[in-house]
């Protein structure tokens, strides 16, 4: 299972080990449970602190548990082969077993070792989807760290028959207690956010207290990220205010136009961001969500920013980089029918529809590029396109009519999402030409039109917004209020590329930082250590 590099550098990390660790399989006799033991065997191979054991008690087979030997309540079941995207997933279980620390802030373990109450936690999802491995972690940290939670990790492709009448149609799904739970990319602190009811006011009141900024950012993605890195690296007091760090790159598999970078895929790229800006001590506020924002009253003075869970921060300057979400066709049946049948992610959902007939309603390079991909999956793919022509990259096009098992369908306007009232059974579309109605029989949707800037809280803040929603700016990322700029997909900028935010942020903060030397302040603010 794995090759001699992979095992080499396997070998390395499980020398971090503190204490031994078991491997608990229960297998059967199909392939993928001799592909699992040859896994686990090799794995206990490498070091003689991890033991294999096949009990076979498990009713999933393959599956196995990662437990503590010295604390056998301690443990988290993969179900499946944990490969692809998860194998990280994999190895971070056998260390934290183990027990070599993870990278968390301690006040967020400290909250996972207090944490009252029994949670048995089922979860789902595909080797293919790249927001699965946050929850996969969170939920393995949780169940090594607290003897009360329990963390079943279940990869759909080995499992289709569970999926299929659980009727799950996104990952990742989650389950808590035999109950739906959660659809979507979920981490840590948001996990317990949701468990623990006291976490929320705890947080607000520690966002309260912070003293005000030089400089805040509201966002978490390329722009927000770049903008911090440069006002911190000015000396200057900076915070970082983001509702999910790293914005649309979670949601982004491969990337090949970012300069002097051949290939990377969004969530390592997020990764290294957030690291980046944790290396400038930037104070880094995650899951936090602005709800609205008051300009400062006068010059110098502080501008306050309201979240979601009542807190409000303030700061000399802002730079609002909140960036934008999946643009959705807004007809009946589309919200109903969400993670059961209607997607966004094509890459995370793709793989739970193998062998059926899907749409994609999109024609620009993303719809385009999202039915290359499905057709390598599914039965037959339907790309349904508003315009009269496809409005992709040619080289994009030629690949997509070269696909046999794709059907183009142009001028047409989806109408309607139909179900079931469990799950998606098609759609309706008007032919624009003719204003002819039709039915397209399908078992799973991709919405792929465009995206939609964040910035519905800033409505009434006074900043000015272009008719599409967007900030605007000037040439200097300056908005139409002094000491607040902004940079990234929320804004007026042409491009909406990840090369193009990081200059926008750049520039968003050398202007921030401009306005400050030439601002004398009406309050104090404390400068950064």
């Amino acid at each position: 299972m794995l090759d001699n590099a992979m095992q080499a550098q396997l070998r390395t990390y499980l020398d971090n080990l503190r204490t031994p660790v078991e491997l608990v399989a229960s297998l059967g006799d199909d392939e993928k449970s001799a592909q699992t033991r040859q896994l686990l065997e090799q794995i206990a191979a490498l070091h003689p602190d991890v033991r294999f054991l096949d009990d076979g008690t498990d009713a999933r087979r393959p599956s196995f548990i990662i437990r503590r030997a010295a604390e056998p309540d301690r443990w988290v079941r993969f179900a499946g082969l944990p490969l692809g995207h998860e194998f990280t997933s994999l190895v971070l279980a056998l260390l934290w077993a183990g027990g070599h620390p993870p990278k968390v802030d301690s006040a967020l373990l400290e909250q996972v070792r207090a944490l009252e109450g029994e949670h048995a936690f089922e979860m789902y999802f595909s080797l293919s989807c790249h927001n699965c491995p946050d929850v996969v972690q969170a939920l393995t940290l949780l169940a090594l760290e607290n003897p009360r939670v329990t963390a079943t990790l279940i990869e759909g492709g080995t499992f289709r028959d569970e999926v299929e009448a659980r009727e799950v149609m996104a990952v990742p799904a989650v389950f808590l207690d035999g109950k739906p739970f959660w659809n979507g990319r979920l981490d840590l602190a948001e996990l317990l956010a949701k468990l623990d009811t006291g976490a929320e006011a705890r947080a607000a009141a520690a966002l309260d207290g912070k003293a005000p900024f030089d400089v805040l950012v509201i966002g978490g993605g390329p722009a927000a990220t770049a903008a911090a890195v440069y006002t911190a690296r000015k000396g200057i007091r900076t915070g970082v205010a983001a509702e999910r760090f790293g914005g649309q790159l979670n949601d982004t598999l491969g990337i090949e136009n970012l300069p002097g970078t051949p290939y990377t895929e969004g969530p390592k790229l997020a990764a290294q961001l957030e690291s980046h800006v944790g290396a400038y001590g930037v104070d880094l506020m995650k899951a936090v969500a602005a709800t609205a924002l008051a300009p400062a009253a006068e010059p110098g003075g502080l501008h306050a920013v309201t979240f979601g869970n009542g807190a409000t921060l303030r700061a000399r300057t802002l730079v609002l980089a909140t960036g934008a979400r999946w643009r959705t066709l807004g007809v009946p049946g589309e919200q109903e029918y969400r993670n059961r049948g209607v997607a966004y992610c094509p890459h995370c959902d793709g793989p739970l529809f193998k062998g059926k007939r899907v749409g994609v309603v999109g024609g620009g390079n993303s719809g385009v590029e999202a039915a290359i991909d499905l057709a390598n999956i599914v039965e037959h793919v339907t790309l349904v396109e508003y315009a009269e022509t496809l409005r992709a990259d040619e080289v994009l096009q030629r690949k997509l009519r070269s696909l046999p098992n794709v059907t183009i369908v142009t001028n047409a306007q989806t109408t309607e999402v139909i179900g079931d009232g469990a799950r998606v059974t098609g759609i309706a579309y008007r032919d624009r030409a003719t204003g002819a109605q039709h039915r397209l029989d399908l078992a799973g949707l991709f919405v792929q039109i465009g995206l939609v800037p964040n910035t519905e809280w800033l409505r009434d803040s006074g900043v000015a917004l272009s008719p599409h929603g967007e900030i605007v700016i000037d040439e200097h990322g300056a908005t139409s209020v002094p000491g607040i700029f902004a940079a990234g997909d929320a804004t007026t900028v042409p491009y909406k590329q990840i090369v193009t935010a990081m200059g926008e942020g750049s520039k968003a903060a050398l202007s921030a930082f401009d306005h400050l030397i030439r601002t004398d302040p009406a309050e104090p603010v404390a400068r950064a250590a």
